[in-house]
């Protein structure tokens, strides 16, 4: 291969490819939403039918479940057969999606197709370590995030589009297509070759790997944050369309408001890389976490003096601003936690990475059951979890108070 078609890190090709590859996740989730109707229609459901929520929650289950085993496989055989296997899983299960006979084919089809999803993203992340670490890496990961934050703006829009020309069967071919894209540009990305030491693929091994990744420090509480800071992210999405209806009445902007959310976290996120590489990753983790207490003690504040109904303007000015530090924290905390872990990055990026997944999701759904038709439970939680989070990072920044 020249050395002039290859991609290699430090180019804006290696961005790119590697943010289409994170990309896959949201565009196998978000294109899909506008063709609800459409799939209850094709099997005989009721128009309000709740099953085909179904197709999300197996796709979610599917990539967070995946990306165990694929980052033990990533550390093993290289990154960039991780990323092309899982790419390659990705794609029968969308074709599987599109011509499945039943419902129950087409659910099961999204789990497989969830599993593919989790190739790229543990791929992803640890190629990024193998090439940067600290701030560097925070910064490229920023650049990464940034760019994967606009998929969910444009992916109901493109769903739609799909299906104002096609039966909503486009919508799953398109993401084939798509990730044949990214599987085809993926054979010129220039990854660590395999590395020879690693021994056989066994029971030992594995407990090895992730054993060295729980026992690195500070580990454990980078991920008690993660996990934190998850759940309410995972709860504010999961709930943001019974807040914008019930709580202020604002059904018919829920799509310009939730728009805004996205837009201003990719922002945010994008600015993030030149703020860490100018007062370093360590530094930006003793403010961000402060900050964070500062927004969701206002917020809760706010939702609290006015019985949980606050001016609609002024909760959502507050509730960005809580969700953008989020962001930031999660992106420079994993940059942090991957620190020592270069030689298992694989596992590393995957236990990282599905772990807050996991338990997020558990504790967002907590948070959810607890929706009165205000604010005032979601506001709790944000300031419960900064609370969480500041208190892991601190130690977590002692615990690496060597290498950070």
């Amino acid at each position: 291969m020249g050395a002039r078609r290859s991609i290699r890190p430090g180019t804006r090709g290696f961005t790119v490819l590697l943010s289409a590859a994170m990309a896959m996740t949201a565009l196998g989730i978000d294109t899909l939403l506008p063709a609800f109707d459409e799939i209850r229609a094709e099997f005989g459901l009721a128009s309000d039918a709740t099953e085909v929520a179904r197709l999300v929650t197996a796709f979610i289950v599917g990539f967070g479940l995946g990306q165990f085993p694929a980052g033990l496989l990533a550390d093993r055989f290289g990154r960039r057969a991780v990323l092309r296997g899982g790419l390659a899983l990705y794609i029968v299960g969308a074709a599987a999606s599109a011509l499945a006979p039943s419902l129950g084919w087409m659910i099961a089809a999204r789990f497989l197709w969830g599993l593919g999803a989790a190739g790229p993203r543990v791929a992803v992340t640890a190629l990024v370590r193998d090439s940067y670490v600290g701030a560097a890496m925070a910064k490229q990961m920023s650049t990464i995030m940034a760019i994967f934050l606009i998929v969910p703006m444009i992916a109901p829009a493109l769903g739609e589009a799909l299906l104002a020309i096609g039966p909503w069967q486009f919508v799953f071919w398109f993401c084939v297509l798509a990730a044949l894209g990214v599987m085809t540009a993926a054979t010129f990305l220039v990854s660590p070759p395999r590395d020879a030491s690693r021994g056989a693929f066994t029971r030992a091994s594995v407990w090895a790997d992730w054993k060295a990744v729980l026992t690195a420090p500070g580990t454990v509480v980078w991920v008690l944050a993660t996990c934190a800071l998850t759940s309410t992210f995972m709860s504010f999405i999961a709930s943001s369309e019974n807040i914008v209806d019930e709580a202020f009445g604002l059904k018919r902007w829920f799509v310009l408001i939730f728009a805004g959310l996205a837009l201003s976290m990719a922002m945010a996120t994008s600015l993030n890389g030149r703020f860490v590489e100018r007062i370093g990753l360590r530094r930006a983790l003793t403010v961000a976490p402060v900050s964070l207490v500062v927004l969701a003690t206002a917020t809760c504040a706010v939702a609290l003096a006015t019985d949980g109904t606050p001016p609609a303007a002024v909760f959502f000015v507050l509730a960005f601003a809580v969700m953008v530090n989020q962001q930031l924290l999660m992106v420079n905390i994993n940059s942090a936690a991957m620190v020592p872990l270069g030689h298992v990055a694989g596992s590393a990026a995957a236990l990282i990475g599905a772990t807050p997944q996991v338990v997020g999701a558990l504790l967002g759904s907590q948070i959810d059951a607890r929706f009165d038709g205000t604010v005032r439970p979601l506001s709790i939680a944000f300031l419960a979890t900064s609370l969480v989070t500041l208190v892991s990072v601190r130690r977590g920044l002692r615990a690496t108070r060597a290498s950070l």
